[in-house]
């Protein structure tokens, strides 16, 4: 009993450990930053291009160890949401969406949603409608967006268009953070997060719009317009996933969402411009199609 303890103990949630002190002007470790990301595309490109279900694999994986990092930050401020009401939903999401489509994906949601807010309804916590919200918040960031992730993976040209999906908010991070690191004089959002500079999102426009032309109209046969289009808005959005992710971490009083990752910080910390960009670039996507 005492070893089933210890180990229930070691797979339940906790908050993250603060990152190792860097002096690097990068705000990172850069080469294990480098080598993780590269591996990490290369992992990508494997499950892309032998079989379309290891990506759909990855994704129940990835999401669902997000979950689990979400729910220890939110400890950090004593909010413990159902996770595994909502780790269980957004595995079903993704395999109700990619066995029966996007509308089975809803359903699904929904269900997770009348479930967290009824663990609220019956737990015996002061706080329990905001650990129910916190639930639901979570399910939806990672759920629902992630589902249009899997949604993408269904169309024609599926691994081109899961490639164009992910290296776009990947561009808007390297344009931005090189651009930052060079010339970056003026902030966006000084109090929520102070090295994303105006500078900065100018290398992220210019390198999104390369990767959209490049993979978007060279690739996909998309006309001009929604290429231009895509290259402009994906930095928007990517950078609207970092802003909330920023804000939420700055309000729970944690610097990354986890570790898992060297150089790079915890798996939302990874996730959360492409969550943020997945709906778009379904909807797009899915008008030119």
């Amino acid at each position: 009993m005492a070893q089933l303890a210890t180990l229930r103990a070691r797979l339940e949630p906790h908050p993250p450990r603060p990152p190792e002190e860097t002096t690097s002007r990068a705000g990172r470790n850069l080469p294990a930053a480098i080598s993780t990301g590269v591996a990490l595309l290369a992992l990508l490109g494997v499950s892309l291009f032998t079989r379309i279900e290891i990506f759909v694999a990855l994704a129940v994986v990835f999401l669902v160890i997000a979950v689990w990092e979400a729910a220890g930050a939110f400890l950090s401020r004593s909010i413990r949401i159902t996770y595994p009401v909502v780790m269980g939903t957004v595995a079903l999401i993704v395999l109700a969406t990619w066995l029966e489509g996007i509308g089975a994906g809803f359903l699904v949601y929904f269900l997770g949603v009348a479930a967290c807010m009824a663990s609220g309804a019956f737990a015996r916590r002061q706080q329990s409608l905001t650990d129910a919200v916190a639930g639901v918040l979570v399910l939806s960031w990672i759920g629902l967006f992630g589902m249009f992730a899997i949604a993408i993976a269904q169309m024609d040209k599926a691994p081109f268009a899961v490639l164009t999906f992910i290296l776009l908010p990947v561009a808007n991070d390297v344009g931005g953070w090189c651009a930052g690191v060079l010339f970056g004089k003026h902030p966006i959002a000084p109090s929520i997060s102070p090295k994303k500079s105006w500078e900065g999102f100018a290398g992220s426009q210019l390198l999104s719009l390369f990767i959209a032309f490049l993979l978007g109209g060279l690739v996909l046969g998309m006309s001009w317009p929604y290429v231009i289009g895509l290259g402009m808005l994906a930095p928007v959005f990517a950078t609207m996933g970092d802003f909330a992710e920023s804000l939420l971490k700055r309000d729970l009083g944690v610097k990354d969402m986890g570790s898992i990752f060297p150089g790079h910080g915890g798996m939302l910390d990874r996730l959360d411009s492409i969550l943020f960009c997945a709906p778009l670039c379904y909807v797009v996507f899915t008008m030119v199609g």
